[in-house]
């Protein structure tokens, strides 16, 4: 009887001491994502005649596809942001503590697509629901994030989420909206990946399906010879 005592108590110990913990891990997120909220976005400036925009949602490989296609961009780079480390790698964002999600950084034309039309792609190529991931993707390194480089484009996706509240319903778009910082080009290795691998079962199973939806949807932002 005293040892089933002794081992309730140690029990009660343990939980105890990992609600404390998770509380402690959820507070620590809660700080760090209102001090990410609270820093003075970074501009980045045009280049050759073509400006950057980034985001995240989900799988580089996939989100990178989607740009690829759109009229206006000239490139679609997959990489990392959003974090607290310097030089994150694809392991080390994978174990979800760095802080940074898979991102895109577009290169566009800003004559021919615009930050506003850069937003509509990236709110109707994902489930703007699903919390930490996309599809089959789980995890805050997948998680959605909108970055903005001025007050100009915070105010245009205050405006994309407040319209999409009315059909999903007010505070179910998923994104985070961050303050632009800094973005980490990934390995070379998963860069145009959907294109150079298209027989990879990821790519079949889920970039190309998400992709083709995606296009089926904005026929009018392709370039053209683009299939849909």
């Amino acid at each position: 009887m005293v040892m089933k005592k002794y081992l309730l108590i140690s029990l009660s110990f343990v939980l105890l001491s990992f609600q404390a913990s998770c509380q402690s891990n959820t507070k620590n997120k809660e700080t760090e994502s209102l001090a990410q909220k609270e820093q003075t976005p970074v501009q980045v400036e045009s280049k050759d005649g073509y400006d950057r925009a980034y985001f995240a949602s989900g799988c580089f490989w996939c989100v990178e596809a989607v740009y690829e296609s759109v009229k206006g961009v000239k490139e679609s780079i997959s990489g990392y942001s959003g974090g607290h480390t310097e030089n994150p790698t694809y392991e080390d964002s994978n174990t979800g503590r760095t802080g940074h999600a898979e991102a895109v950084e577009i290169i566009y034309d800003a004559d021919v697509v615009n930050f506003s039309e850069l937003v509509d792609v990236y709110f109707g190529s994902q489930n703007i629901t699903q919390v930490n991931g996309q599809g089959p993707d789980h995890g805050s390194q997948y998680r959605s994030i909108i970055f903005y480089q001025n007050e100009s484009q915070k105010e245009i996706i205050a405006a994309k989420i407040a319209d999409l509240e009315k059909e999903v319903g007010e505070g179910r778009v998923a994104a985070q909206v961050l303050p632009f910082q800094k973005f980490w080009v990934a390995e070379e290795y998963h860069q145009d990946f959907e294109r150079l691998h298209p027989d990879h079962g990821y790519i079949r199973n889920v970039s190309v399906p998400r992709l083709r939806k995606f296009q089926k949807k904005f026929p009018e932002l392709l370039k053209e010879g683009v299939e849909h």
